[in-house]
């Protein structure tokens, strides 16, 4: 199992704490390992016996037998400890019709420190964020960042050769082993969870009666990454294509993907008039191999915007509020605030190299005329340059300081 240290201190630091600790991500991402990583744990320095730990995994039809929350909460409430505090896992709770009664009757409980995931958003927009409000913390669990994907390597000395393997394959934790014994399943593999979150928490959610069209905007969507789009165009390019669909359709269907955790929109951020641009929103994926993947594309063909989705990951991982900056007729492709509300500005470029295509890049973090940090990153390999109050620093270096 690939140890993500990084959730991992989250929950530790959440441990015991009267909240439930909510873990929600895409499918596949790791989030049931996470769960058995964090119950190593506590058995083996913590202090907790085995009679504390109960752990169901409702993605297991033979937990599933009963969809009933009464008669779930009935069995565990009678495995739980009399004395000592016990930890419950619930994985996957969302398969449970009403399942907020039953985390809400397990948290009501002083001796239970309550741990759940879910792989779709609609359960923390159901009555679960009503009922529960306040009462939980959330975990956003992605795929393997970089430096947890170069954990998985023996050898992991040639970190650009590594990193040309991320962008072409991804980080679900899985293809990491894939890649190492069986590379010629990847694809399968990915398309295979792309399937399974289209059907079980598109298709099936909203009562989709044509996989087809959701797959077709899926693939449109994933072509546009880091593009400003709306839902006409999206409807447009449908109708050119003898696939006709109306705004509001898409809307649903984007949003279905977006509550998947396939899709993660940013909106347009007015730097100098500091005020949000409704108007348009870009999207980024969740990861580049499963685009790859459902796409058929060379990784070449497309290496700048993939570079840019690679980047987003990595602030969204760090918890950063993620907009695309706008100040005047420039464009600076991340504007982050992080929990404190400093702001960084981010420019991604595959390479800045050349006195043209440098001022280029540079330009429009120099139009922004306040103090923030500002960092143009590239796949150029030198060191870390600056150029008046613009840092030019190579990507796999700031991916990797973020640590695992």
């Amino acid at each position: 199992m690939i140890k993500r240290e990084f959730y991992l201190q989250q929950l530790r630091k959440a441990k015991d704490t009267d909240l439930i600790k909510v873990i929600t991500g895409i499918r596949r991402s790791g989030k049931s390992t996470l769960l058995q990583l964090f119950q190593d744990e506590l058995l083996a320095n913590q202090n907790v016996n085995e009679n504390q730990i109960i752990s169901i995994n409702f993605e297991d039809p033979a937990n599933t037998i009963s969809l009933d929350w009464r008669e779930i909460y009935n069995k565990i409430d009678a495995q739980l400890s009399k004395h000592d505090k016990t930890y419950v896992f619930l994985d996957e709770i969302q398969n449970i019709p009403e399942f907020e009664k039953l985390a809400d009757g397990l948290f009501v409980n002083k001796n239970v420190d309550l741990y759940i995931t879910g792989s779709n958003a609609y359960f923390l927009s159901s009555e679960l964020a009503t009922l529960l409000s306040g009462r939980y913390i959330e975990i956003q669990m992605l795929p393997l960042s970089f430096a947890e994907y170069l954990s998985t390597f023996a050898d992991a000395t040639d970190q650009q050769r590594c990193f040309s393997d991320f962008m072409t394959y991804g980080g679900f934790p899985y293809v990491s082993k894939l890649q190492h014994d069986e590379p010629s399943m990847i694809d399968d593999y990915l398309l295979g969870i792309y399937n399974s979150v289209i059907l079980k928490d598109v298709v099936s959610r909203k009562n989709i009666g044509d996989p087809g069209r959701v797959t077709d905007i899926t693939k449109f969507v994933f072509d546009n990454i880091g593009n400003t789009t709306t839902y006409k165009k999206i409807a447009d390019t449908m109708k050119a294509n003898n696939r006709a669909i109306d705004n509001r359709t898409v809307e649903t269907y984007i949003n279905a993907l977006v509550d998947s955790f396939i899709l993660y929109p940013i909106e347009n951020y007015d730097i100098k008039g500091k005020k949000l641009l409704r108007t348009q929103k870009k999207y980024y994926i969740v990861d580049v191999g499963l685009r790859r993947a459902l796409l058929k594309r060379d990784v070449s063909q497309d290496i700048g915007r993939i570079l840019e989705n690679v980047v987003f990951l990595e602030l969204k991982k760090r918890g950063l509020a993620i907009f695309v900056g706008k100040s005047g007729s420039g464009e600076v492709d991340f504007m982050t605030r992080n929990f404190d509300g400093n702001v960084t500005y981010y420019q991604v470029a595959y390479t800045a190299r050349g006195e043209e295509t440098l001022g280029r890049e540079l330009a429009s973090l120099m139009q922004i005329k306040d103090h923030n940090p500002k960092y143009l990153l590239t796949m150029d390999i030198e060191p870390t340059q600056d150029y008046n109050g613009v840092k030019k620093v190579n990507v796999v270096d700031f991916l990797l300081e973020g640590g695992v």
